[in-house]
């Protein structure tokens, strides 16, 4: 095995390492699914209203908006390797809380607390996980993170249906309590180290990182600092830059179609969504199988963007999304009015069928595209800051995705939420055509210098307005 491989090894082994931490923020992003059933059946020991669960499903997702522009500076300051692990105690204190729980209050509080873990962990776990890898295997370290995510929530899927909600919450818990237990021994990124002109540490941590000779990466790490340090940005760059203003609009614009289009409530409900039709296969099952769905193809989208582009994939995405979101919302329309018909009975496998088609269709494009976006249109100096927006913003639409889903569906049919989900990803659809520019194989100078050029078509256009 050469120096080369053996390092690569190590990179992998303390990426795996690190993303236990995103593994514990998938379980809690999926623990709704089985357990909301429980709680809002008769055996409940905390028997709650419809109303109570959408809170209970939603309320980490809103809690998660907060923790991201304070973990971005605690990251700066107090290193990236103990952020993450001030992150995990809010998971700790969250299933602690829900193993002791008797009350629907303190699940809140307990959900309060996992949000907060989770806005620390997608805020740093992405910066530590990049800045310890080298060219070569970044992507695919990149990957454990969603991959780690998807695990944790096919865990909930798989385990939750069997055990009492204690007894999840307690196998839950092993996860933050096994990475702190590992990662508190692995290495700071050295581009930590080298911001505050700690030399020596930072050879230290790249030499626990890497096999063989270190000083040609150590010197390029130190010149990149530097240059980031000369042309640091500030908040309101993003604002007063005409090109930052562009960038952030068609981001945001994707975020928000990534949302709407119901991925946060399938995820969270996939449980209550299944109980309304009259498969053979009982819902926990059916979950079960799109938990593996999610986990085999969150690894599509790495493969196929620098191959197909960003903005093909995004339509297809949005396109197979949409045409999906309707299916299933036709079906339970049919299936509430029509149920006695031999046709609807006929076709009791078309949710299931559909909801994998949209799994398979999110993860090649809506899933993760949007990040690589946010990573390529933006400078370096402002890069973090947009990064932060854009986690508060989707956790933002998480929130009222998850929140809405029950109110809706309670109120106007299962039928009607799914139709929703669909407009917006089919108008979602138009604008990503008519508005996203394609990335792929640009430099980002490149990128940077076709904003520019919009941004100048779109005041010269503005101006001849006023002038006619």
């Amino acid at each position: 095995m050469t120096a080369k491989t053996r390092s690569h090894w190590k990179e992998y082994g303390t990426a795996l390492c690190a993303t236990l931490i995103t593994a514990t923020a998938g379980t809690c992003y999926g623990w709704p699914s089985p357990t909301l059933e429980y709680l809002q059946s008769p055996e409940s020991h905390i028997p709650i209203t419809s109303a109570e669960g959408s809170w209970i499903a939603s309320i980490m997702i809103l809690c998660s908006a907060f923790t991201p522009i304070p973990s971005a500076y605690a990251a700066d300051r107090f290193g990236r390797k103990t952020t993450l692990l001030l992150g995990a105690l809010p998971f700790i204190i969250g299933w602690i809380l829900v193993i002791v729980a008797k009350s629907a209050t303190l699940l809140y509080v307990s959900r309060m607390f996992s949000g907060l873990g989770y806005g620390i962990v997608y805020t740093v776990a992405p910066m530590y996980t990049g800045e310890i890898a080298t060219n070569e295997v970044r992507g695919a370290l990149s990957t454990l993170i969603t991959l780690m995510n998807k695990v944790g929530i096919l865990a909930q899927y798989c385990i939750g249906p069997y055990v009492s909600m204690r007894t999840l919450a307690a196998i839950n818990l092993i996860l933050p309590i096994s990475f702190v237990i590992t990662f508190i021994f692995l290495p700071e990124s050295p581009y930590y180290y080298l911001k505050f002109e700690r030399s020596e540490r930072a050879e230290r941590s790249l030499r626990n990182l890497r096999n063989g000779d270190i000083r040609t990466e150590l010197k390029n790490i130190e010149i990149n600092v530097q240059e980031d340090m000369k042309n640091r940005g500030t908040w309101s760059d993003l604002v007063t830059e005409a090109t930052n203003r562009k960038a952030m609009w068609i981001s945001l614009g994707v975020f928000t179609i990534q949302q709407l289009c119901g991925s946060a409530a399938v995820v969270a409900y996939a449980q209550t969504i299944f109980k309304q039709n009259s498969s053979t296969i009982a819902p926990h099952h059916q979950s079960m199988i799109l938990g593996c769905m999610q986990v085999a193809t969150c690894m599509l989208s790495v493969v196929l963007v620098d191959r197909v582009g960003r903005k093909p994939l995004l339509i297809l995405s949005a396109l197979g999304v949409g045409l999906m979101n309707g299916t299933v919302g036709t079906y339970y329309y049919f299936y509430k009015f029509h149920a006695n018909t031999d046709a609807v009975a006929a076709l009791h496998w078309l949710p299931m069928a559909a909801l994998m088609v949209y799994i398979v269709c999110y993860a090649i494009g809506l899933s993760t595209v949007p990040y690589v976006i946010i990573g390529e249109m933006f400078p370096t100096n402002v890069k973090l800051y947009a990064s932060c927006i854009a986690h508060i913003y989707t956790g933002i639409f998480m929130f009222a995705v998850q929140k809405l889903f029950q109110v809706v569906m309670d109120l106007y049919g299962i039928y009607t939420v799914f139709w929703g989900f669909s407009a917006f990803s089919l108008l979602g659809l138009v604008y990503m055509i008519i508005i996203l520019p394609e990335t792929k194989g640009k430099s980002f100078a490149c990128i940077q210098a076709g904003l520019r050029e919009d941004v100048a078509r779109s005041t010269s256009s503005k101006l001849m307005t006023v002038e006619y």
